[in-house]
């Protein structure tokens, strides 16, 4: 499963990450503090998802 590959991170106990989607291109946010995470897409100043394409 190579789909997800994460391109930033930071943090151990409070962790910041960002996962790019290798088939669509989307970007996504995965937060996590304690036992509480959530992951969503990284949205640009217009409201509109990141995406990136790989060739």
């Amino acid at each position: 499963m190579n789909r997800f590959e994460k391109v930033y991170s930071q943090g151990a106990i409070e962790v910041m990450e960002i996962w790019v989607d290798t088939e669509t291109g989307v970007h996504y946010v995965f937060h996590r503090n304690g036992n509480a995470a959530g992951f969503t897409p990284l949205l640009d100043p217009e409201g509109k998802p990141v995406v990136t394409r790989q060739a």
